[in-house]
């Protein structure tokens, strides 16, 4: 057998490059209420697991396009709560006492948020309205 010649064959890569403007807006599906992540996926022929794992970076902030502004910080405000009492992190009495108001003003109008909140289910209002 004559082994002095062999062809050596290059497969190119089938691994797809997603541009991440595409990325956010596969993501930003995924996050409207009822949505399914795998349907999402399927309709766009990724993997179910590669788009959990964007949506993860999209909530680290990690997934945004290199040119955008970087993020500009906000002018905060702290007052006193009505009603005067104050606890400390940690306090037994806090998570069956604390209430609270957010209120975040926006050039075209504002968010009022009362009582106990999800940090996360804000958080992600919160990015989308300042989009």
């Amino acid at each position: 057998m004559d082994t002095s010649e062999r062809a050596v064959v290059k497969r190119e890569s089938q691994r797809r490059r997603w541009p991440v403007g595409e990325k956010c807006r596969i993501v930003e599906q995924t996050l409207k209420p009822g949505a399914s992540v795998a349907r999402v996926a399927l309709a766009h022929g990724v993997n179910a697991n590669q788009v959990f794992s964007w949506r993860r970076q999209y909530r680290q902030g990690l997934l945004s396009p290199k040119d955008v502004e970087t993020v500009k910080l906000l002018p905060v405000r702290v007052s006193e709560a009505q009603g005067g009492k104050t606890y400390r992190s940690g306090s037994p009495a806090m998570t069956a006492a604390v209430v609270g108001t957010i209120q975040v003003e926006f050039p075209h109008g504002h968010v009022c948020v009362t009582g106990s909140v999800d940090g996360e289910a804000l958080r992600i209002v919160l990015e989308h309205l300042l989009r």
